[in-house]
């Protein structure tokens, strides 16, 4: 899916585009989240997996949607063109399980931001993604977990963290509760965390 820049994007001031590969809530969460907003808008979803359900939110909310083959030779070149053409302001991973070639990261400093599922430092890396993460964090006798707002570099859950939060975890809980608990706080923080770095950015 594809559309003329000037056939489908009002004027606004701020610019997001949110890279996902799975089901696409928190896309959702922060596509609603800004429907309304005065100055920030969510212009672009890019996806690396066909059928994947961030497609379907996209159609959903009416957002221009893309998919990139991240493995392609011209992936960089077909990912800098898009977001140039939306004129994108920040790039938002969101369940996004890919790395992104180091050509954009340089093109967009400091204007990459990645959620993972985990306090980094730990439970983070290659792999260390959904259910994954929470399984390791069970079974490594964490006193907590959380949430991880931070820059993306070329390396997978490194760059400078920006934001994170945290819920405890106890001995009833399970990989599914640990993962009810972290969905909770990705819904009610990364919205805010977004807006917070696109105003200041702006100011």
């Amino acid at each position: 899916m594809s559309s003329d820049f000037d056939a489908r994007l009002p004027f606004r001031e701020q610019r997001i585009a949110i890279f996902a590969s799975g089901s696409g809530t928190n896309a959702e969460n922060v596509i609603q989240y800004f429907a309304k907003h005065a100055s920030i808008y969510v212009a672009l979803i890019v996806c690396n997996k066909s059928g994947a359900g961030v497609i379907q939110v996209a159609e959903r909310y009416g957002v221009a949607c893309e998919i990139v083959q991240l493995k392609s030779e011209d992936a960089d070149e077909l990912l800098l063109q898009l977001l140039r053409r939306y004129r994108i302001d920040m790039v938002l991973l969101a369940g996004f399980l890919a790395l992104v070639p180091s050509r954009v990261i340089s093109a967009f400093p400091h204007r990459i931001i990645n959620l993972h599922p985990a306090l980094l430092p730990k439970f983070g890396g290659k792999g260390m993604y959904g259910k994954r993460v929470h399984q390791s964090v069970l079974a490594a006798g964490e006193s907590e977990t959380g949430i991880t707002i931070h820059e993306v570099d070329e390396i997978y859950d490194h760059g400078a963290i920006v934001f994170q939060a945290r819920v405890p975890v106890t001995a009833q809980d399970t990989p599914e509760t640990i993962e009810e608990k972290v969905r909770e706080l990705e819904y009610r923080h990364l919205p805010r965390v977004v807006e917070k770095l696109l105003l200041t950015e702006r100011n």
